[in-house]
């Protein structure tokens, strides 16, 4: 089974093998290249906060702006390839073709035939998506002064650790219990997409539930000083230790004139912070990064399981 499991999804699993390899290779050349531009134009002591270092950040992010485009769309494309044309066409492509009826009724029973697609696809996956974080860890670092936190900006967050195993193998699960579900590959393509866009956004809707806030109180600014921190909310606390969501009868004049928005916002917070206001941000350090990724793993790992089980459930029930 195993021979023949490879022998039917082989352009898959070399396609998906070339796409690494190429992505790969783009993401070597440029952090080479890119280190050698920062050694060449960086002063000492970058990344930092000096307005060079700053300087530095935003010609490397003109230079590779190609680079940064594929990454950015990497965190949504590829878990929706994987679904809808590794898992989409497991069982939908058999049951369109008419094949399983062939395969089914050979000596090797259809609980033994799903167990082991389920189980070497379900693997394969699962390293492919551990090798393309593995990469993404390796390519960051060149990249740090220029690209988001890894925690607080969640499309990095879904390209390192275990997350980009996870949702490859939820887009997997979901495009196999697609399959069974219409019996055709390309309905089961367009369940896949919707359904990993779905899923993303509502993860993202409720992250910031899988651990209690930690609040602070600013005075003097409004900036938490620590650029990796994923906000929550955040409100304004008056003297009387209220919190408020925007103050009122503060006596402090609030303009907003064009080209000078962000000159009398600055004033309007020294005024109110004169006055004994304080600001307080709700939000979730970068120290829970491997807390967060284990819990939005494990939720995407338990969702595969239950696709698998359910597809598999409606093969053996409805095997024709």
């Amino acid at each position: 089974m195993i021979w023949v499991t490879w022998r039917q999804h082989r352009a898959q699993i070399l396609v998906t093998a070339g796409f690494l390899a190429l992505l790969g290779v783009l993401l070597l050349g440029s952090a080479i290249e890119a280190s050698r531009y920062v050694a060449e134009h960086a002063p000492p002591g970058c990344p930092g906060p000096a307005v060079a270092c700053g300087d530095v950040a935003v010609a490397l992010g003109q230079r590779y702006d190609a680079v940064y485009s594929v990454f950015g769309w990497m965190p949504l494309v590829a878990p929706a390839l994987i679904g809808a044309f590794w898992g989409a066409p497991l069982l939908g492509r058999e049951y369109e073709r008419g094949t399983h009826r062939l395969a089914w009724t050979q000596s090797v029973p259809v609980w033994r035939w799903l167990a082991v697609k389920l189980s070497v696809l379900g693997a394969a996956v699962v390293a492919g998506g551990l090798l393309l974080s593995l990469m993404v860890s390796m390519w960051r670092p060149v990249f740090r002064a220029g690209v988001d936190s890894a925690f607080g900006n969640i499309g990095v967050f879904n390209m390192v650790g275990v997350e980009p195993a996870a949702w490859w193998l939820y887009a997997f699960a979901l495009g196999t219990l697609a399959g069974t579900l219409f019996r055709r590959t390309l309905p089961a393509m367009a369940l896949v997409v919707a359904g990993v866009v779905v899923t993303m956004f509502a993860l993202f809707q409720v992250s910031d539930h899988y651990a209690e806030p930690v609040r602070i109180e600013l005075s003097g600014t409004v900036l938490l000083d620590d650029p990796d921190a994923r906000l929550v909310s955040s409100a304004w606390v008056e003297p009387s230790g209220k919190e408020v969501a925007e103050p009122v009868g503060t006596g402090c004049p609030r303009r907003v004139d064009a080209g000078q928005s962000s000159r009398n916002a600055e004033a309007w917070q020294a005024c109110l912070f004169e006055k004994g206001y304080r600001y307080a941000i709700y939000h979730h350090p970068a120290s829970r990064f491997w807390r967060f990724q284990w819990t939005e793993a494990g939720i995407l790992v338990l969702a595969s399981m239950a696709f698998c089980g359910l597809a598999v459930r409606r093969t053996l029930r409805s095997p024709g």
